[in-house]
C-alpha cells in the first residue's frame, strides 16, 4: 500500500538511528571514563558490587598506612629501649668496678657521677619518648619482694586499626619499665636496741632504713645506706626473724637511689638491680619484635587484599577498550546506515507523484 500521511519506514529507520545514536554515546563515554559503569542504569548490580568493593578497597589501603604507623611506633620505643640498655650496660660496668677493694671512696664517688648522669637520663629517656604525643612508657613504681622487683604499672597499650572493618585491632602491649622501687619491710618486732659497743660494727642495710632504723637516736638517710658503723648509745637496728606479724613499712627509691656505687654493699645493689632491669628490659624489646612481626604480615596481607579487590572490581566497573571500540565502530557504522535509509523512506512519498501525474 502506498501512503504519503503514515510513512512507516521513515520511522523504523528514525527508531534505529537513536538506538544507535545511543550505543555510540554510551561506547563513547566509557571510552572517555575509563569506567564501564558511569551510571546505575549502566549496570545496577554491578554499580552495588563495585562500590562495595571500594569502601573494601580504600579501608584496606588505611589499614596498611595504620599498620605501618603502629611499626614506626614499635621502632621508636626500641629504639630507646637500646639506648637505655646501653646505660645500664655501662652502670653494671661501673658497679663492678666499684666493687672491687682497690678503690678509695674518692675514686668511688667519681664513679658515683658518672651513675647518677646515667640514671637521670634513662628516667628522661623513659619518660619522654612519644609517637606523636602518644607516651610508649608506664615508669610506675615496681614493688621488691625478695628482693627481686615485680612489675608496678599496668604498662601501656596502643590499639591499631588494622582492617577495614570494625573489630580488626591489633594492641600493642609495652610492659611497665619502672623508673622508681617501693621496697618493703615486714618485721617483728621493728628496730632494736643494740648495746653499744664501739669495738662492733653494723652494716646498714636496706631493711634498717625501711624499718626505721636509728643511728645513735637519729633518723638515717639513704646515704647512710651500705656504710659499716661503730655500735654507739641510741642505735636502734632491723633485726630480721623468721617471726613475722601484721605489720609492714616501705619506702620508694628512685634509680639514682638504687644504682650507687659508692660502697661495695651498694655496688652489690647496683648489680643486681641492672640485671633485673636488663631482664625486664628484654622481655619488653622481645614482646615489640613479636608485635612488628605481626604488623608487617597485617601489611603483606592487606597488600594482597588491595591487590585482588582491585583486580575484581575492574573486571566488573572498568572499560575493556577492546570491545568498547569495537563496539563504538559498530554503532557509528549503524548510525550512518540508519542516516542513509532515514533519507532513502524520506523520498518514497514522492514517488507517489508520478501516480498522479499520469
Amino acid at each position: 500500500m502506498t501512503v504519503i500521511n503514515s510513512n512507516s519506514a521513515a520511522m523504523r529507520a528514525q527508531n534505529a538511528s537513536r538506538l544507535a545514536s545511543k550505543d555510540l554515546s554510551q561506547a563513547m563515554e566509557r571510552l572517555a571514563s575509563g569506567n564501564r559503569i558511569n551510571s546505575a542504569s549502566d549496570d545496577a548490580a554491578g554499580l552495588a558490587i563495585s562500590n562495595s568493593m571500594t569502601s573494601q578497597i580504600t579501608g584496606m589501603n588505611q589499614a596498611i598506612r595504620n599498620a605501618n604507623d603502629g611499626i614506626s611506633l614499635i621502632q621508636t620505643a626500641d629504639g630507646a629501649l637500646d639506648e637505655v640498655t646501653s646505660m645500664f650496660q655501662r652502670i653494671r660496668e661501673l658497679a663492678v668496678q666499684s666493687a672491687s677493694g682497690t678503690y678509695s671512696d674518692d675514686d668511688r664517688a667519681n664513679m658515683q657521677a658518672e651513675v647518677s648522669a646515667l640514671t637521670q637520663q634513662i628516667g628522661a629517656t623513659l619518660d619522654s619518648t612519644t609517637f606523636n604525643g602518644v607516651r610508649l612508657f608506664d615508669t610506675s613504681a615496681a614493688a621488691i619482694v625478695s628482693d627481686n622487683p615485680i612489675s608496678g604499672g599496668g604498662g601501656t597499650q596502643t590499639t591499631i586499626q588494622a582492617g577495614a572493618d570494625a573489630g580488626d585491632t591489633i594492641d600493642i602491649d609495652i610492659d611497665n619499665v619502672p623508673t622508681s622501687f617501693y621496697r618493703t619491710n615486714w618485721y617483728s618486732p621493728g628496730p632494736v636496741a643494740t648495746y653499744a659497743n664501739a669495738s662492733q660494727t653494723h652494716l646498714i642495710t636496706f631493711d634498717d632504713y625501711v624499718s626505721g632504723s636509728k643511728r645513735a637516736g637519729e633518723s638515717l638517710t639513704k646515704d647512710d645506706i651500705g656504710k659499716t658503723v661503730s655500735q654507739q648509745p641510741g642505735d636502734q637496728w632491723n633485726i630480721p626473724t623468721s617471726s613475722y606479724y601484721d605489720g609492714e613499712a616501705s619506702a620508694e627509691f628512685s634509680l639514682s637511689d638504687e644504682f650507687n656505687v659508692t660502697n661495695p654493699y651498694r655496688a652489690d645493689n647496683t648489680m643486681n638491680r641492672t640485671d633485673q632491669m636488663l631482664s625486664m628490659i628484654n622481655t619488653v624489646r622481645a614482646g615489640l619484635g613479636a608485635s612488628e612481626s605481626r604488623l608487617n604480615s597485617v601489611v603483606n596481607n592487606l597488600t594482597n587484599g588491595v591487590t585482588d579487590l582491585t583486580d575484581a572490581r575492574s573486571r566488573i566497573a572498568d572499560t575493556d577498550f577492546s570491545s568498547e571500540t569495537t563496539a563504538l565502530t559498530k554503532a557509528q557504522i549503524i548510525n550512518q546506515a540508519a542516516t542513509a535509509m532515514l533519507a532513502q523512506a524520506n523520498q518514497t512519498p514522492q514517488q507517489v507523484l508520478k501516480l498522479l501525474q499520469q
